[in-house]
């Protein structure tokens, strides 16, 4: 049943609400969807179940957590068939938060956060660089995130 679920403008519409605020409880979603507290429930278990949702996260501001610096390393890999055993191996770099398998100039694209400017040496040179598969790299730090949206699904 769940690999067929047809997700329908109510799944929708909790979706879209919860995606703007994850913590809302289901009887506030319900009202805003106009549905029951209970098909809520229901139905995000049924989108659990279908893999639609995939977990519920909390947005960290890392700035105010001392960690000042955001950016983004392109990464070129000697060959794609070593996509696999470099993710691997990226995933164990705790500073790593997002690791994207790419078209274009990049074989992969990650996001970093560090605390400053020596600890994102650190993280290039003596963990990301020293990869092996990991031809180069290019790196571009964030000076501002202007925008961080859920789609519009309704």
């Amino acid at each position: 049943m769940t690999e067929n679920y047809k997700v329908d403008n109510i799944d929708l519409k909790i979706l879209e609400i919860l995606m703007q605020d994850a913590k809302k409880p289901y009887t506030e979603v319900a009202k805003k969807a106009f549905v029951s507290g209970g098909t809520v429930h229901v139905r995000m278990n049924k989108l659990e179940e279908a893999g639609i949702v995939e977990k519920t996260t909390l947005k960290v501001n890392y700035a105010k957590l001392g960690y000042d610096i955001t950016a983004f390393i392109g990464i070129f890999l000697q060959k794609s068939a070593l996509y696999d055993q470099v993710m691997a191996k990226l995933k164990a770099i705790p500073e790593i938060t997002n690791i994207h398998y790419t078209t274009g100039n990049y074989s992969m694209f990650t996001k970093i956060h560090c605390k400053d400017t020596n600890h994102l040496k650190i993280v290039l040179h003596d963990k990301i660089q020293q990869v092996e598969g990991i031809e180069r790299t290019e790196t571009m730090i964030s000076l501002e995130e202007s925008l961080d949206r859920s789609l519009n699904l309704t």
